[in-house]
Order: structure tokens, then C-alpha cells, then sequence
């Protein structure tokens, strides 16, 4: 797997994820969201996305995207996260 390819692919998918609010976030916690995409290499791709209470419930969402190739990556997939507050900010920004 091209882990630079594979990286810039989930940053540019979790750029979408953060463009949402804290309420259209929270339906991660309860499904997962997958897809394939093909990269510039034609290397395909699938991505997973779900979230999780950061320390208690209804407080900071962690929202957790990763990508494997199919192969052996897919034991240990790239992952890459962020956390956002109720009020919409991030955690660490």
C-alpha cells in the first residue's frame, strides 16, 4: 500500500466529516459509514468511518476514519481521528 496516497485519501474524507455538525456527527456512534475509492495509482481502497464518546457520554465525539488496501493492511490499517465538543469545536485546535 502507498501509505503517502493512502494518507492524503482519509485526510481529504475526514476533512468532509469535520465540515459536519456535533448532531450530524453523532449517527457514527451507532454505524459505521464504508466506502471503496480508487486512488490516483488505481489502487483501491476502502475507507471506514465511525465515532465514539470521548470520556462520557453525551460530552467530546471522537471520530475515527481508517484505510486499508485489502491486503495485509487490512490487520493494521492507516487510521487518523479528531475529537469535536458540543459547541462544535475541536479538541487540540
Amino acid at each position: 500500500m502507498n501509505k503517502k496516497e493512502a494518507t492524503a485519501i482519509l485526510a481529504e474524507h475526514l476533512k468532509e466529516y469535520r465540515k459536519r455538525s456535533y448532531a450530524e456527527l453523532q449517527f457514527l456512534l451507532n454505524e459505521q459509514e464504508v466506502c471503496e475509492v480508487a486512488g490516483p495509482s488505481g489502487t483501491v481502497y476502502q475507507l471506514e468511518f465511525q465515532a465514539v464518546w470521548d470520556s462520557k457520554k453525551g460530552e467530546d465525539l471522537r471520530v475515527m476514519g481508517s484505510i486499508d488496501d485489502g491486503g495485509w493492511r487490512a490487520f493494521v490499517p492507516l487510521g487518523h481521528d479528531f475529537i469535536m465538543r458540543p459547541d462544535g469545536t475541536f479538541v487540540g485546535e
